[in-house]
């Protein structure tokens, strides 16, 4: 059984999730899966946006407990192998949208927020309860929910194990949109088919200098922009149209 499924809808890569059984874990086969496929889509000019969801009613229950207990420090130090999950997914240059309903936590969370919007279903709800099993968030998480929500918040959600629903995420700047939950896969290729509706380079060219604006400073985040802004000259077509 392919743990994730792979369709096309336009210019819009579709990524499902597809281990219910799980809830969704991310077991390294899963996640081997996801990333060939991330890189497929990415590589593929005929795609110009992906969404990711999950199966059933759930976006991901996290990283996979049994697997996570068979390693040792210096097994998972050797592997390496979040790190390589964290750079795979930040090294897509098309924007990738998270489909959420139900729960994304611990690594289902830090999943949805490598990528670059996140909808979401109206019962969902996220969080890092990874301290409740005695370990901390080990994708990004740390990073990337105080960059969202700020450290008050992130402090508090990291260290109680907590987790906030979806109303709670958009009230944050988590999240997007939040919408019925039969309406955010829909929502989401919607939002993907009009940015593939777009000139790609432009479009990833956006993407990098939003991304650079969390890792630099101000003025050097404001020079990185003026140089790919520049760079659109060479794409634009008049009357600002752009090259596909």
């Amino acid at each position: 059984m392919s743990l994730v499924l792979v369709s096309r809808q336009s210019r819009v890569g579709i990524l499902q999730l597809n281990r219910p059984e799980a809830r969704n874990a991310l077991s390294k086969d899963l996640i081997d899966q996801l990333l060939a496929a991330l890189k497929d889509l990415d590589a593929d000019a005929d795609i110009g946006a992906i969404v990711i969801t999950g199966a059933a009613t759930f976006f991901s229950a996290g990283a996979d407990i049994k697997q996570l207990g068979a390693l040792d420090l210096v097994n998972a130090y050797k592997e390496n192998f979040y790190q390589y999950f964290n750079n795979t997914v930040s090294a897509v240059r098309k924007p990738i949208l998270a489909a959420v309903n139900g729960f994304a936590l611990g690594g289902g969370c830090e999943l949805a927020m490598m990528c670059d919007i996140i909808y979401a279903g109206e019962s969902a709800s996220f969080g890092l309860p990874e301290i409740k099993l005695g370990t901390i968030p080990g994708i990004g998480g740390t990073q990337r929910l105080i960059r969202a929500i700020g450290k008050a918040k992130a402090m508090e959600l990291i260290l109680t194990g907590g987790s906030i629903s979806a109303q709670e995420a958009e009230k944050n700047g988590l999240v997007a949109r939040v919408l019925p939950p039969e309406q955010v896969l829909d929502a989401a290729v919607q939002t993907a088919q009009t940015i593939a509706g777009y000139s790609s380079p432009v479009v990833m060219m956006a993407k990098e200098a939003i991304n650079q604006a969390e890792e630099l400073p101000l003025q050097e985040g404001i020079r990185a922009e003026r140089q790919l802004y520049f760079s659109t000259f060479t794409t634009t077509l008049g009357k600002g149209r752009a090259l596909l």
